[in-house]
């Protein structure tokens, strides 16, 4: 083809393509909008608490405790999103995280009393690396012998890993006892500062920078690392990826360690946000950690970011303005999500 019939052709063809690619300002809207979210419901909490202060206070707090959840069900959703795994024992990895922590944080008790910020922050981080990297192991070995003889059969999944999960509960029984353990913060993590009349717990905005770090950091794994691509595709068409000759196995292994390690450091967290630790804790967390995932759309890590804001954000506005209304808030609000969009906010769509 001679190059004017080349230009002739491409002329015919751009603008239908152009036509088709270009999004409407109703899809950029339906797209923008689960973002826009959050900052409505903090708008209705400003406007129904009516002090500012207050309201801060609360918005800090909701923040905090949603982020603390995002970094636990993170790892869920990929785990599900990629591997088709229901793992009903992922509150498992949420308690044994938190002890591994909690024992690191104990053994360096003076380090954690130690006034010094830079002590206390190396202290938690040691902490926070044994317990990622104690559950990034576990998670190797819950993989190998508990999750992958049932791949593809959901009932199973569910009953062999809520048994792994009270099996795990027994055994945190056996090595730490069955008593709650509690723990102080570290010394500089304690207390509250005042910024504009509000009183904002020190831990809570640490917790929002690791929440938000992590956040960030993941976005930029996912979108823009080639392990991130692979991840990606292997959600969308996992044989395609495998015909590609990439060992699908081995990501599915490596997503596993690391929901589990991002399980575990959530763990640690939490611990330090209740102050106390229990072999239960895991399992009482993941009724939010489920609702979360549902909500912001199976395999989603934007859609858990969000959906772990706003119900942080709804527990609190909800705690302080109807109690017994907080009770039910997370639920009212998956119940809501779902009837608007029944595959959650940002659904990942697999290929057929």
């Amino acid at each position: 083809m001679s190059d004017q019939a080349q230009l002739k052709a491409a002329e015919t063809v751009m603008p239908e393509r152009a036509i088709i690619e270009a999004p409407s300002f109703q899809d950029q809207l339906i797209k923008l909008t689960p973002w826009l979210l959050v900052p409505i419901i903090a708008f209705v909490g400003f406007l129904a608490i009516s002090s500012g202060p207050t309201w801060a206070t609360l918005t800090i707090a909701g923040l905090a405790m949603g982020l603390m959840i995002f970094i636990m069900a993170s790892g869920l959703t990929l785990v599900f999103g990629l591997m088709d795994v229901i793992n009903f024992g992922h509150g498992a990895f949420v308690s044994l995280g938190a002890f591994l922590g909690v024992t690191i944080l104990l053994m360096l008790a003076g380090w954690t009393s130690n006034p010094s910020f830079f002590i206390n922050m190396l202290a938690l981080f040691l902490a926070i690396s044994v317990a990622m990297g104690g559950t990034a192991i576990f998670g190797w070995a819950f993989e190998r012998y508990i999750v992958m003889p049932v791949y593809g059969a959901h009932l199973k999944q569910i009953l062999v890993t809520m048994g792994g999960l009270i099996i795990v509960q027994q055994l945190i029984h056996v090595f730490w006892g069955p008593d709650e353990i509690f723990i102080a913060r570290p010394e500089s993590l304690k207390g509250s500062i005042e910024l504009f009349g509000a009183s904002i717990e020190r831990y809570r905005l640490v917790a929002v920078g690791i929440g938000v770090a992590l956040f960030a950091l993941m976005r930029w794994v996912l979108n823009g690392t080639k392990i991130g691509l692979l991840v990606r595709a292997g959600v969308e068409n996992g044989e395609m990826v495998e015909a590609l000759g990439y060992n699908i196995r081995r990501l599915f292994v490596l997503v596993f360690m690391a929901g589990s390690a991002l399980a575990g450091l959530g763990g640690v967290m939490w611990g330090l946000y209740q102050e106390v630790i229990t072999a239960h804790m895991g399992n009482e967390i993941m009724i939010l950690v489920f609702i979360v995932v549902i909500i912001g759309g199976l395999g989603s890590i934007e859609g858990c970011f969000i959906g772990a804001l706003l119900v942080g954000l709804l527990a609190n506005y909800g705690a302080y303005l109807a109690p017994k209304f907080a009770l039910v808030s997370n639920i009212g609000l998956m119940v809501a999500i779902l009837m608007w969009r029944p595959q959650g906010l940002f659904p990942v769509v697999k290929a057929k």
